[in-house]
């Protein structure tokens, strides 16, 4: 059965000039949240709080920069990234508003929680690179430091790395999300989730590896405990989607039987 909405259909031009304004308005809020993201970066000395994994380890020093534009370069990359997560409602709105057309009801129900769900748990894992994994994996590099060695770590060095192991810790747990759209899509069952558990924690433990560089037992294994327990949230939610999605099945059959 067709969703009501599609019994009257758009004009594929009419598609187009809807996508482009809700990308114009995308754009736009996308732009005040960097504006209002480098405000807040210089009022609050967001990126001196940003340095503060690293200070105990530079000896008293300072990071340095090599290039004329480093310093305007680090505070535009922050205000961006904020700038992004002040903007991700609106225009997550923008993309549940031009596809919700297109969906069934009981569809459109999922997705707010859904995207509630994805940026709840971005946020937890940059948190955590920032908050626990950046700190021991410095801890860690550090240790192998001589002491006629002085560290002169540039700010540009220091803040790429940091920002790519959050955003990298944050993309590793959207896991739980994925596999529930794949389960909602009829790509994985619960049963198959189930089967691969040893596979998933060696898989962890290499995603582990290479998201959060140092010690074997260390980092890694500190990372793969909380990645394993994402697969089986995973597992739990996949189940609940196959259910829901088997007993609708069951009620179209009957209902065209009946």
């Amino acid at each position: 059965m067709e969703p009501p909405e599609l019994k009257k259909e758009m004009p594929f031009l009419d598609h187009l000039e809807e996508l482009r304004w809700r990308l114009i308005w995308s754009l736009g809020a996308l732009v005040v949240g960097v504006v209002i993201g480098f405000v807040v970066v210089l009022q609050f000395h967001i990126i001196d709080v940003m340095a503060g994994p690293i200070k105990p380890y530079l000896r008293g020093n300072d990071l340095v920069y090599t290039h004329p534009s480093d310093p305007f370069s680090i505070v535009m990359k922050a205000s961006f990234i904020i700038g992004v997560l002040l903007a991700l409602p609106f225009i997550l709105y923008q993309v549940w508003a031009f596809l919700s057309p297109a969906l069934y009801g009981h569809e459109k129900k999922v997705v707010i929680p859904v995207l509630v769900g994805a940026v709840g748990l971005f946020a937890a894992g940059a948190s955590m690179a920032y908050f626990v994994v950046l700190p021991l994996t410095l801890r860690f590099l550090h240790g192998f430091q001589a002491e006629n060695l002085t560290p002169m770590i540039t700010a540009a060095e220091y803040y790429g790395f940091a920002i790519s192991m959050a955003l990298a810790l944050g993309a590793v747990f959207e896991l739980p999300i994925a596999i529930t759209a794949l389960t909602a899509l009829g790509i994985l069952r619960p049963d198959m989730l189930v089967r691969w558990r040893r596979h998933a924690l060696v898989a962890c433990w290499v995603a582990a590896a290479f998201v959060t560089p140092g010690d074997f037992l260390g980092t890694t294994l500190l990372m793969t405990g909380p990645l394993y327990v994402l697969y089986e949230i995973s597992i739990i939610c996949s189940g609940v989607v196959y259910r829901r999605r088997v007993r609708r099945q069951e009620r179209t059959i009957a209902a065209e039987v009946a």
